[in-house]
């Protein structure tokens, strides 16, 4: 079993505090990325979706872990497990320091997460404290104008990696 560790960048314009809707703990965000078979190398056509409310049962044993598939060239079953408790939102200082702010942490066994992708449900609030809900990410960029500061505020540049952490 190897953990690995979401991470997320981006140029934050006039904002801070990127994060999901309901905090980087909130159990209905779906983080989508491929997977990479660490038994023959395959990697997903398409994006896996693992969120941590969502739970499936072992097939061996005792507990519960969040996604269970199957690799399509060498049929080798692999999971992944949604941990909580290490991810923090994206500040504006992370942002200007070019630092990379920890999301979430999966467990995987059989399995390496590669390639994350930024969807819809973000929340980020302007230097002002007006607060900027279901924010899409899917396009690569976010733009708007903040009434109360009188400024426009961006995301821009949007990075991810998977590290490997013990």
């Amino acid at each position: 079993m190897v953990k690995f560790l979401l991470k997320i960048a981006a140029d934050l314009q006039n904002l801070t505090n990127l994060q999901p809707p309901g905090g980087c703990d909130d159990p209905s965000f779906s983080y989508l990325f491929k997977l990479k078979c660490e038994n023959c190398g395959e990697v997903s056509p398409r994006e896996t979706c693992v969120s941590l409310g969502d739970t499936v049962p072992l097939p061996q044993g005792k507990g519960t872990t969040n996604l269970i598939q199957k690799c399509k060239l060498c049929s080798r079953d692999g999971t992944v497990t949604v941990i909580p408790g290490r991810g923090k939102p994206l500040t504006q200082e992370e942002s200007e320091a070019e630092n990379y702010a920890p999301l979430m942490l999966f467990e995987c066994r059989g399995y390496e997460p590669i390639d994350y992708v930024f969807g819809g449900g973000w929340k980020v609030e302007s230097l002002e404290g007006t607060k900027f809900e279901g924010v899409d990410l899917s396009g690569g960029d976010f733009a708007e104008y903040d009434e109360e500061g009188e400024y426009d505020v961006k995301i821009s540049n949007l990075r991810s990696t998977f590290d490997v952490v013990k």
